[in-house]
């Protein structure tokens, strides 16, 4: 029997109480309808009542508007692979809330999670304060970074430097992914608000006038600015044009953030097997005994490293290759994501003549009714024959309720098909799914899914 509201809020008041993770995600669900902090005054107190467990590490804050878990899962990885004790915050979870917890890019266990909630929970009680989810998550994220005595910390940002929690972290690289195409000058000041003295910048957004006006706010708040991001890193088709450049940007941030940690000790043992630092003196062209030496041992390196990584997050250009036919899960829900993912389509499309493709999308917000998004499906269902089946989403997480609503289906249905692109509307992703699936070759076709985290949650879901 789920326990109501009421229940789960007694629960948390009795300090005696065991909490369940049932109980803790009653209790988040519940925190998504509070209001939104206003300033880092809640969030402080919140921390400073926990015993300061923000001051415990370092943070690599990934900004941005599309690729910052990308950014996030390959800072973690690479850190990983350097022997470093990383924890990571992600954002949004499809299924679980405690997919957005990581350490050494391995989740965590409900124990460790319900452990850490139950003391943000009590503490919360006699702070007798409202707090959002964001700050909850946070709290619960830099408790369980405490414990497993993490060096770094790699987190997601909100966007609203002025009252994310995670503004109180001791951010060393702030890394910003590439953004939507209207971005504006207040929205970048907002993001280079996560800049510290002498804390570092970089960033892999491709407008020169971005890049331009970042560097001269940077440089007034005394910050490190580092060569943006142009290159993509050399990662196995067709992950290297799809996720390549938020790879090369994680890179770079590691890169610094190995240089704070461990660059003026030329003797530490990690720095011998690093992938991305060099002893000193050795920079430049290797001797020819070194060359030799390298030749008959030959050292892994960050070019290895990248050939052998995808992202391991789910619902993030997710290929499920067990299904037949083939499904593709993706989290996008805005026009640059999709554009993406539209890229990535056709990649897999290139290395793989598709018979059949049918993109269901979960029409979950309002940020695709407009018609730029209609352009884009038109242009690429010109370049790849297919169609789309729109469809409702049900059963909406929490945070999804609390952010917009979803739009019509009928309406955007209606208006794509002027736009002369074949599409059909569902009553449900299971509708939506069974007529997918007799629209394309069961070996070879490919059915995507995508729209928000909850259309993905909701496949997942879909033979409970």
């Amino acid at each position: 029997m789920v326990a109501t509201r009421q229940q789960t809020k007694n629960k948390i008041n009795n300090t005696n109480s065991i909490l369940s993770y049932e109980d803790i995600a009653a209790w988040l669900d519940g925190a998504w309808k509070n209001p939104l902090p206003k300033n880092l005054d809640r969030m402080k107190s919140l921390d400073k009542a926990l015993g300061n467990p923000s001051s415990s590490f370092n943070a690599i804050l990934v900004a941005g508007d599309n690729g910052k878990s990308l950014t996030s899962n390959f800072v973690t990885q690479l850190l990983a692979e350097e022997k470093v004790a990383v924890g990571s915050y992600y954002s949004p979870h499809i299924n679980s809330y405690l997919e957005r917890f990581a350490i050494n890019n391995m989740g965590i266990n409900n124990q460790d999670f319900c452990t850490a909630a139950q003391e943000v929970a009590n503490v919360t009680e006699q702070l007798e304060e409202n707090f959002h989810a964001t700050e909850l998550l946070s709290a619960i994220a830099y408790l369980v970074f405490k414990k497993n005595s993490v060096t770094v910390a790699v987190l997601e940002s909100t966007n609203v430097a002025s009252c994310d929690p995670a503004q109180i972290v001791n951010k060393k690289v702030v890394a910003i992914t590439r953004l939507c195409n209207e971005a504006d000058e207040a929205k970048i000041k907002e993001l280079v608000g996560y800049v510290t003295k002498d804390s570092w910048l970089v960033s892999a957004d491709q407008s020169k006038a971005n890049l331009q006006l970042m560097e001269d706010l940077a440089t007034k708040k005394h910050a490190n600015w580092a060569m943006p991001i142009r290159k993509l890193a050399a990662m196995p088709y067709p992950f290297e044009q799809l996720h390549g450049r938020c790879a090369a940007l994680a890179e770079r941030a590691c890169q610094i953030m190995m240089e704070i940690l461990y660059g003026n000790n030329p003797e530490t043992r990690i720095i011998e097997s690093s992938l991305l630092l060099k002893p000193k003196g050795q920079r430049g062209r290797p001797t020819l005994e070194a060359k030799l030496n390298s030749e008959l041992n030959p050292k892994r390196t960050i070019e290895d490293f990248w050939q052998e990584t995808t992202n391991s997050l789910p619902g993030r250009f997710q290929l499920l290759k067990k299904e037949k036919p083939l499904v593709l899960l993706d989290n996008a829900s805005n026009l640059d994501a999709f554009n993406n993912l539209y890229l990535g389509i056709r990649l897999l499309h290139y290395a793989h003549q598709l018979k059949g493709l049918v993109l269901i999308i979960g029409c979950d917000n309002n940020e695709l009714t407009n018609a730029e998004f209609l352009r884009a499906s038109r242009y690429f269902f010109k370049k790849t024959s297919g169609q789309i089946i729109f469809c409702p989403v049900q059963n909406k997480t929490a945070e999804a309720q609390a952010e917009v609503d979803s739009f019509d289906v009928e309406k955007i249905t209606n208006e794509i098909r002027n736009y002369k692109v074949k599409a059909k509307s569902a009553k449900n992703l299971k509708d939506a799914y069974a007529q997918a699936l007799k629209l394309v070759d069961e070996q070879q076709g490919l059915i995507v899914v995508a729209g928000s985290s909850t259309i993905v949650q909701e496949f997942n879901n879909l033979d409970n």
